[in-house]
């Protein structure tokens, strides 16, 4: 069987998911929903029809774990929906928290909108991921994630002002923050297609993928270019945000990692070119590019160990490449 590419498998999970998508953020109040659509991409502040910038990586996750459980894709659409409301609360939310002035190559919802009311759009948009499953075990899955999404984000902020961050505390902070959600998406996925008690295993294989996403995504907040994540080169860097790479060179015991610690405690602006250069030399982007790839690896394990069914199977490693892959 010839494997699909990923652009295929995004395609398809846009044609099986927006019609569902757009139902959900339509059932808003209309000031809601226009915030909401905002923030996906399908219209501009006035309102004007604009292309979708969002990838639907999630859904696709959820879809492909259907069929990789050996049940067609439609059965976890309103899975794939939850998980990316879901997303888009959190986004909304996690925008406010570190005063993000963009997202997808415009200005985010808080300052279009105003802080308030971003706010109450991504809590509506919780409340009908929520009304989109079937039972209450599903419920249970995707509270949990956002539990752990919400830990997550709270020791990130806690770490900002902290002294004492170590890579072991940053990488439970990372798994909770985004792996709990990729996790979530596989297994609500499994679950819709019968996969029963093996759903587990693609929790695990959602949440250890999630985590190796995160490290990849860090290294892109330091070293990306703006074309590919949508913000300034060294943003994460000018924030003095401790990322993973920053915290396993902050550990490090090297003098860059010294270095760096003295650049971070200062009140006074960040070279975010030297700061990247320190990094790199305390061996902080060559950790996480290791550490994502065994956490892939990782994976992978959990994945092969329930025999997934092709055609699913085979769109979870090319979704699995996708994220873990991009240019860092």
């Amino acid at each position: 069987m010839m494997t699909r590419t990923a652009s295929l498998i995004l395609s398809e999970t846009r044609e099986l998911t927006t019609a569902a998508h757009r139902a959900a953020v339509d059932a808003l109040c209309p000031e809601l929903r226009h915030i909401a659509g905002y923030h996906a991409g399908w219209w501009d502040v006035d309102g004007v029809p604009a292309s979708p910038a969002g990838k639907a990586i999630r859904p696709a996750f959820a879809l492909a774990s259907a069929r990789a459980a050996g049940a067609d894709a439609r059965s976890a659409v309103p899975a794939a929906i939850a998980v990316e409301l879901t997303h888009d609360f959190s986004l909304l939310h996690d925008d406010v928290i570190d005063g993000d002035l963009t997202r997808r190559h415009q200005a985010t919802a808080w300052t279009a909108f105003g802080t308030g009311q971003a706010l109450l759009a991504g809590d509506a948009l919780l409340a009908m991921a929520v009304s989109q499953l079937a039972d209450s075990e599903q419920v249970r899955v995707l509270t949990e994630a956002v539990n752990d999404l919400c830990a997550g984000q709270s020791a990130d902020i806690a770490f900002e002002d902290s002294d004492d961050v170590d890579i072991a505390r940053c990488l439970t902070m990372a798994e909770e923050k985004t792996g709990a959600l990729l996790g979530a998406a596989c297994q609500l996925g499994a679950m819709a297609g019968g996969a029963g008690a093996a759903s587990n295993a693609y929790r695990v294989f959602g949440r250890e993928l999630g985590l190796a996403f995160q490290l990849v995504d860090d290294m892109l907040g330091i070293w990306g270019d703006p074309a590919v994540t949508g913000k300034p080169v060294g943003s994460d860097l000018a924030a003095r945000k401790k990322s993973l790479p920053v915290v396993a060179a902050l550990t490090s015991r090297t003098p860059a990692g010294a270095e760096l610690a003295r650049h971070y405690a200062r009140d006074s602006g960040i070279d975010v070119g030297h700061a990247a250069e320190l990094v790199e030399r305390a061996g902080g982007r060559a950790w996480a590019r290791a550490e994502a790839t065994r956490r892939t690896a990782s994976a992978m394990r959990a994945l092969d160990a329930v025999s997934p069914a092709m055609p699913g199977a085979a769109d979870l490693h090319t979704l699995a490449s996708l994220i873990t892959e991009r240019n860092s």
